[in-house]
């Protein structure tokens, strides 16, 4: 034991004198690094975008591009930034969406690395210190060139040991320094009290204290369609819904197989085309190899996909702003525990998986997140997995270098790799660093293929699309212009930036003195008709591009998203013209969607496994309330029977606080959608009635908090009041 404590105390003391040096070092880190000023709007900027069909159309018809780029995620959209802002001719094709892989599926951090940097320090790595240096150089600059999407974000990391306090103290006060002139806010200590009053959920039992540090926090997937937006404004061919299905080579006059282009297919409308170019980039991602063996189809692998899975929960799991790192969870994994979108987001896990197109988040995954979340809140946050409002899974694509003997080892970092046909691949790396990343990989195009640009690269401050006239109080000239609420003008402000005028102006009225425009989606969240309209200007094509990219609401509530689902589809058929047998086949894929990769199947999961175990007592209660309903004792429950209950049992506010009918229906009745909603909502057969082991199951479900509060079960309740302390309608 007394080893233990001297080793401990002589690593604390190490660790001071470490500190000591990189904060005599800090002057010189101020003097060395200048502070990053954004660049003024390229002459080449184009006003307006072009439409998705003339993104297409050029693709189809222009005889050669520079660059092709395929893959439209943070690492493929910022090397067309790059590109066209250099003045080459870029053409970017993704398969499916902007951003519909790995880089709408983060911890929505902008960071350094913590843990990276102590493991710098610990093992002497020059190769993880540059990393991290490289890593908050570009946080700075991402924050900077995108301000209505990036801030500045606290987090906190809890010690519940003395000797800890020394320890995590230098080792941010590193992180600190090691940012020099980008640092965003000095970390800094604080007292039990005053964590406790910074976090009033956090486990106060053998607390001592608390360090904030600052890293960014931004809108991952607006992030990436800024990226692919302003590449459309500096020239650049962006489509997405297109996919490579081929490569084309040709022989040089060496004899050498060259790659010269790559045969597509516009997924929207089956149109087949070729897309020629002097350089061709792999930005694939998870896909790298896919796209590695259409050039080579010998090569070995180098990309080992990993799944990292993220849980959202009600906003009162967490303060609205301030998050909580746990440096080691019981795996020696790290938990992130944040804020966003005025939700609670906790994750990652790190799993080796399988390449899919359909990632889904696995009950093992969610349940670690649920127990490791469980060890830093107090005993009256009771963390049920009933709460979880949607849970996702994104494929981190680790690799190997191909450009180094071992290739049998991961790189810690990105790897730039040309081959011997002349195509570039860039894999690996994170949002953080993209712009880098494209940097390094832009460059290696123009050496490999013999390009000529007009300028260097000037994307170091060049402002994203919507950041060039944005600032923090943007959103009041939007309610004041337009007339619309507060919480939806503050919504559009910080998620379109300078752009946000031109998503009001296509808002539908409400029909009531106030807010005048801006008819919501849904009413749990600001997103409103509008931004429906313009997202098919910028390039949305199916539902899913709309509830899980142009609104986040698929991955912040995924019933919410089930229930917006409707409203949206009718609003793109009415902007695209789709026939009602279309309309139907995007309803059914994005409720597919929601069920695999958004964590609606856990619903269904857990309400249906989890065992009926009442007593006599609470059996016979739960059949009166079930008959209370099925009035001619059928053994189940209709449509019929619903509404008849609710026309006897209406309150004063209409019908429970369920929506009213519309004019058009009969006002003594609940509109057919909020019927279908409620029986939906517990017809886990999908026969369109409410058996009654059904609707035992949902409320064994309910009172071990499988899942959250049933409104189904609010209703049913009215005549016969049953209490059900559960929350937040949960997967």
């Amino acid at each position: 034991m007394g080893t233990k404590v001297n080793r401990k105390v002589l690593k604390t003391l190490a660790y001071a004198a470490t500190g000591a040096l990189g904060l005599g070092a800090y002057t010189y880190y101020k003097s060395q690094n200048s502070v990053l000023q954004a660049a003024p709007k390229p002459a080449n900027w184009l006003t307006e975008l072009p439409s998705r069909e003339a993104q297409v159309e050029s693709l189809s018809t222009t005889p050669e591009f520079d660059i092709l780029i395929i893959g439209g995620g943070a690492t493929g959209a910022g090397c067309a930034v790059d590109a066209a802002s250099r003045g080459l001719k870029t053409a970017l094709v993704e398969k499916y969406d902007f951003s519909s892989g790995t880089s709408s599926r983060s911890t929505k951090l902008i960071h350094g690395g913590v843990r990276y940097l102590q493991k710098a320090i610990m093992q002497f790595d020059i190769e993880q210190y540059r990393m991290v240096k490289e890593a908050l150089t570009e946080r700075a600059n991402l924050i900077n060139i995108a301000p209505h999407l990036s801030y500045p974000f606290p987090i906190m990391l809890p010690v519940y040991k003395l000797w800890q306090i020394p320890y995590f103290w230098v080792g941010i006060k590193a992180y600190d320094v090691v940012a020099g002139r980008q640092l965003l806010k000095p970390s800094y200590f604080i007292s039990k009290n005053t964590a406790l009053e910074l976090f009033p959920m956090l486990k106060k039992e053998s607390l001592v204290g608390a360090i904030v540090y600052y890293d960014g926090q931004h809108n991952d997937a607006r992030m990436n369609i800024s990226l692919a937006m302003t590449a459309a404004r500096l020239g650049a061919n962006v489509a997405n819904h297109v996919a490579v299905t081929e490569l084309v080579h040709e022989e040089d006059e060496k004899g050498q197989k060259k790659v010269i282009g790559a045969k597509c297919i516009d997924k929207y409308t089956g149109k087949e085309f070729s897309v020629k170019a002097k350089a061709i980039i792999n930005a694939t991602g998870p896909y790298t190899d896919t796209i590695r063996k259409m050039d080579n189809e010998k090569i070995p692998n180098i990309c080992q996909p990993s799944s990292g899975v993220h849980i959202v929960l009600p906003d009162y799991y967490s303060p609205q702003n301030m998050g909580l790192l746990d440096p080691s969870t019981s795996d020696g994994r790290v938990i992130f525990f944040l804020p966003w979108q005025k939700h609670t987001m906790a994750g990652t896990t790190d799993t080796p998986c399988a390449l899919t197109d359909y990632p889904t988040p696995a009950e093992d995954d969610v349940n670690f997140i649920i127990n490791e979340i469980k060890n830093y809140l107090n005993n009256d946050v009771q963390v049920r997995r009933g709460d979880i409002l949607s849970a996702w899974s994104g494929i981190r694509p680790l690799v190997s270098d191909p450009n180094k003997a071992d290739t049998q080892s991961l790189a810690r970092n990105h790897i730039v790799h040309v081959s011997d046909s002349k195509l570039i691949t860039i894999a690996g790396g994170k949002w953080t660093t993209y712009r880098h990343m494209a940097e390094e990989t832009i460059d290696a195009a123009i050496e490999a293929c013999g390009l000529k640009p007009k300028n260097e690269c000037i994307t170091k401050g060049l402002f994203l699309e919507g950041g060039h006239n944005w600032t923090p109080t943007s959103y009041i000239r939007l309610a004041q212009d337009f007339g619309i609420e507060t919480e939806v003008a503050i919504h559009l402000s910080n998620t379109y930036g300078d752009q946000a005028d031109k998503v009001a102006e296509l808002s539908s009225l409400t029909g009531k003195r106030w807010p005048v425009v801006g008819v919501r989606l849904h009413q749990e969240f600001p997103y409103i008709d509008a931004e429906v309209k313009y997202a098919v200007k910028e390039y949305a094509r199916s539902a899913v591009d709309v509830i899980a990219r142009r609104t986040r609401m698929s991955f912040l509530n995924v019933l919410a998203a089930d229930e917006a689902l409707p409203k949206i589809v009718e609003i793109m058929a009415s902007e695209l013209k789709w026939s009602k047998q279309k309309q139907q086949e995007e309803l059914e894929h994005a409720k597919e969607f929601l069920k695999r990769e958004m964590g609606l199947n856990l619903k269904y999961q857990m309400k249906t496994t989890v065992p009926i175990n009442f007593s006599k007592e609470e059996i016979s209660t739960y059949i009166k309330r079930f008959r209370s309903l099925d009035k001619s004792n059928k053994g189940y429950i209709t449509h019929k029977d619903l509404r008849a209950f609710f026309k006897k049992y209406k309150d004063e506010e209409g019908f429970f606080g369920f929506r009213k009918a519309s004019s058009r229906e009969s006002q003594e009745e609940i509109p057919e959608d909020e019927l279908h909603l409620l029986i939906t909502e517990v017809d886990t057969n999908k026969n369109g009635l409410i058996e009654l082991d059904e609707f035992l199951q949902l409320m064994s479900a309910l009172k071990t908090g499988a899942i959250g509060q049933s409104r189904f079960s609010k209703a049913s309740s009215i005549k016969n009041k049953i209490n059900t302390t559960r929350s937040g309608g949960g997967v």
